[in-house]
């Protein structure tokens, strides 16, 4: 069986700041950062990534301010910013131009939002020495384990963690086919995880 690529992306709305960039392969995690939409592309289309996490909306509401999936994740307790905000809407239409190109490749992109997903695994959302503990506990290793993560890096692992539960069939879509959809995991205990 082939093994899955993962990546995540804890997407900057502007190339001068730093994009955390991770890859998960056989519970092996390389992380790093980026800034231009090139660099980002480029590091995910040559990994062989069978499915990509980005932390950004991909998509914009038809009409209002929020999409459905942002209503509704503020009804399950998860606020989201809405992709209308002025700070962003660059972040979303930069999401947008990069997971067009990575569908152009061929690749298979979802939107997440790490801080739900900490919070549906009962992981600190903010706590992010300890949060890179958990991810050790639940089978990471690579880079998590030889040095510190800045917190763009821990959130870009944390999407390859919902990307790994969605391909395992342990997330729930939020949203519409029509807007779009954030994938969220199951609520859970981070203990009763691995990767």
């Amino acid at each position: 069986m082939k093994e899955n690529v993962i990546v995540g992306i804890d997407l900057a709305g502007k190339a001068t700041n730093p994009t955390g960039w991770a890859l998960l392969k056989n519970k092996q995690i390389q992380t790093c950062h980026l800034y231009t939409s090139k660099e980002i592309l480029s590091h995910t289309c040559n990994c062989s990534s069978t499915l990509v996490a980005v932390d950004a909306p991909v998509t914009l509401p038809n009409k209002n301010a929020m999409r459905e999936a942002d209503r509704q994740m503020h009804k399950l307790g998860y606020p989201v910013l809405p992709p209308r905000f002025s700070a962003m809407k660059t972040l979303t239409l930069r999401a947008k131009r990069i997971t067009k190109k990575l569908k152009e490749n061929k690749i298979q992109v979802i939107e997440v939002h790490p801080t739900s997903t900490r919070k549906a695994l009962g992981i600190p959302t903010k706590n992010w020495k300890r949060i890179q503990e958990i991810l050790q506990k639940i089978g990471y290793k690579g880079d998590i384990e030889r040095r510190t993560l800045t917190p763009h890096e821990i959130d870009a692992a944390t999407a390859t963690l919902t990307a790994h539960l969605y391909i395992k069939g342990k997330t729930k879509l939020v949203g519409d086919r029509k807007e779009g959809y954030i994938v969220i995991p199951l609520k859970n205990d981070w203990t009763r995880l691995q990767t």
